[in-house]
């Protein structure tokens, strides 16, 4: 693709992704909470795997506990 080339389908994905994000005020609380919302209406055609959502759970605790500065607990150094 030539990046000097418009791509339509692309300037109106983002043109939708602005008037969405302007209805929440640019904010993104209130854009999670919006797509939350939104995405229940179509709770019936999610596909849930136990072994997906463990990965996740297990994803953000790791990302959880660099932001508080925890270290997972490690061997005692040995004397020399």
């Amino acid at each position: 693709m030539n990046p000097t080339t418009p791509d339509l389908v692309i300037d109106e994905i983002r043109e939708i992704r602005h008037r969405i994000s302007a209805s929440c005020d640019h904010d993104p609380a209130k854009l999670v909470a919006y797509l939350m919302q939104y995405q229940e209406q179509f709770r019936d055609r999610l596909i849930y795997d136990p072994t997906e959502q463990r990965a996740a759970q297990q994803a953000v605790q790791t990302d959880t506990d660099k932001a508080a500065g925890s270290r997972p607990a490690t061997a005692t150094p040995r004397a020399q």
